[in-house]
């Protein structure tokens, strides 16, 4: 009969080469969690910065169309005048107010 070894010496024993074993695969985990998190950080606000950008060069290209054009279709249509007749609904509309002039230079 093969002898009996007690549960707790088995964990005496393996007790120190779990640690020498865990400790450097859990700080493996840990560096390489922070790393994706760092790039996945940096890949974000690029999309955002570009996304900023691509905004920014809209409202510029929307803005100088209506300057150009007096309501925003780049100088294709006249603008409307107060001689026309009312909506088909019965209700006048306004109109249009023009936005404020936008930079379009990055802040960062």
């Amino acid at each position: 009969m093969p002898p009996v070894v007690p549960p707790f010496l088995i964990g005496l024993i393996a007790a120190p080469l779990a640690k020498r074993v865990v400790k450097p695969l859990m700080r493996g985990l840990v560096k390489t969690s922070v790393g994706l998190v760092l790039e996945v950080r940096r890949a974000a606000h690029e999309a955002s910065e570009g996304l900023q950008d691509l905004a920014a060069e809209v409202t510029a290209e929307v803005v100088a169309a209506q300057m150009a054009g007096g309501d925003g279709t780049r100088g294709t249509e006249p603008a409307p005048t107060d001689t026309k007749a009312p909506a088909s609904d019965g209700h006048h509309k306004a109109p249009a107010k023009r936005p404020p002039a936008v930079a379009t230079g990055k802040a960062h």
